[in-house]
């Protein structure tokens, strides 16, 4: 950032000294633009109750199955409720993550990290390196928490907290991936092999999305796909996401205790382009805080990441080339936030690897 503008975007709002955003920074959207919100697809959207995929009875558990295949297929993002995550842990996350950014700044500043790969990164926008001439309305600390964890120091608590909430929040991720992968007829131990899931790369982001002075000229972060198989979102009451669907966008409003969870890019690549990926993205408000702590569980850091074979045949040939997630993740996390670039980059064209 500028060096006469504060190093965050919590410290430029609490500062109360700016009315209007620095438009050379932060101007990003366009407020003449009509609305692109559909409020009827909002009712539509799947919930997957995670108690008929754990304990249930056999025809109870292939009726849910199915229910989140088609939830796959037809959006790729879903809410999940009766997930066994205790409320009073995920209030308490919420909580500890409020805390953090409520830090003095030079103790946030100390873990401003230099790549992508680092275990502790706390920043603004998204990648301000490659961001020219915009930034985006948000804070946000990431932590690399398995195979190997890490925490902040600061706050106290953080630690204890995050070490039970990864743990749980990555137990809810692996049944969802084992009900995934049966809706595709596919046997848990493929996906263990071609994910190599026990030492599966889950990282913890925490974000900050303060009042802003002009919302309607900026995002908390514009449109994308999340890397990863899945992301798990838990949010402090005050609503701010959308998601794409059909060419419109939706408001979502989660259930009471539920979790928001959506498919990422390496879902859409592993199961050949069947199950897809969700654009989505944050949107900044005027008079409220929101918090929001998510989960993203992804397969090891050096699996290369390819159409599972079972899914591959002469009518429907590998729609991606395989890659690892380690360079995935440095190329995604390195360049700009744009949709499903990085993605795209990995598509074969006419059945043929030409990258």
């Amino acid at each position: 950032m500028a060096a006469d503008l504060p190093n965050s975007v919590k410290q430029l709002s609490d500062s109360g000294a700016f009315s209007s955003l620095p438009l050379q920074l932060y101007a990003s959207r366009d407020p003449t633009a009509p609305s692109d919100v559909d409020a009827t697809l909002e009712p539509q959207i799947p919930t997957i109750d995670l108690s008929l995929l754990t304990g249930a009875t056999p025809r109870e558990r292939a009726r849910m199955v199915q229910r989140l295949g088609r939830a796959c297929q037809d959006w790729g993002f879903f809410m999940v409720v009766n997930h066994g995550v205790p409320e009073g842990l995920r209030q308490a996350m919420l909580e500890a993550a409020k805390k953090f950014f409520d830090l003095e700044e030079e103790d946030k500043e100390e873990l401003r990290g230099e790549t992508v790969l680092d275990p502790i990164r706390y920043g603004t926008s998204f990648n301000p390196k490659a961001e020219v001439g915009v930034r985006y309305w948000r804070d946000f600390l990431k932590l690399a928490v398995h195979p190997d964890f890490h925490s902040p120091a600061k706050p106290l608590c953080f630690s204890d907290v995050l070490r039970d909430y990864a743990t749980c929040t990555r137990r809810v991720g692996m049944e969802l991936l084992k009900g995934i992968w049966e809706s595709l007829d596919l046997e848990e131990n493929d996906m263990n092999k071609a994910l190599k899931l026990d030492s599966c790369f889950q990282v913890f982001v925490a974000n900050l999305y303060p009042p802003c002075p002009q919302p309607e000229l900026v995002f908390g972060l514009p449109p994308h796909s999340d890397l990863g198989l899945l992301t798990l979102l838990h949010q402090n009451g005050v609503d701010g996401l959308d998601v794409e669907h059909g060419g419109k966008w939706v408001h979502v409003k989660p259930l009471p205790g539920s979790f928001l969870v959506n498919a990422g890019d390496h879902m859409q690549i592993v199961t050949n382009g069947r199950y897809k990926s969700t654009l989505h993205r944050a949107m900044a408000n005027g008079k409220s805080t929101r918090v929001s702590v998510l989960t993203v569980v992804g397969p090891s850091l050096d699996t290369v990441v390819e159409p599972v074979a079972a899914l591959v045949s002469s009518e429907r040939p590998a729609m991606y080339r395989g890659w690892s997630y380690r360079q995935f993740l440095e190329c995604h996390q390195g360049n700009q936030l744009k949709e499903k670039a990085v993605l795209e980059l990995l598509r074969c064209r006419d059945h043929e690897d030409v990258i």
